[in-house]
């Protein structure tokens, strides 16, 4: 159940934004078990200009997951690989032109609303 921040580049359709949005929920749940109906996506669109990667042309992406520490660095080599390929797969994006960041926190640090921690309840 990662906070996942996706960045793509402005001017997409719709489904170019849904193969993103569904290759990397589906490389998390199958790479790090989180459970099938914990999706929280938040994709931003951007000007070539503000999704700056290197010197990289073409489309890419640039993810930030935030989520509970625990995971192991197998899971997240191996949530890495299976996040790009399925990009590369569908939309068609380099695995080049994918950079991935992971930030790690504790139970106390989510609520899901109402203003409780509800990890810790």
């Amino acid at each position: 159940m990662p906070l996942v921040n996706i960045s793509i580049l402005k001017g997409k359709s719709p489904e170019y934004i849904k193969a993103v949005a569904d290759g990397i929920n589906a490389a998390v749940i199958e790479t790090m078990g989180f459970p099938d109906d914990d999706r929280y996506q938040i994709i931003h669109q951007l000007e070539p200009e503000c999704l700056q990667l290197q010197k990289r042309e073409g489309d890419r992406v640039m993810m930030h997951l935030v989520m509970r520490a625990g995971r192991s660095n197998k899971s997240k080599q191996a949530f890495y690989k299976k996040a790009t390929e399925n990009l590369a797969d569908n939309p068609g994006i380099s695995a080049a032109n994918v950079l991935i960041t992971i930030t790690e926190n504790h139970d106390i640090d989510w609520s899901f609303g109402d203003g409780v921690a509800q990890f810790i309840v």
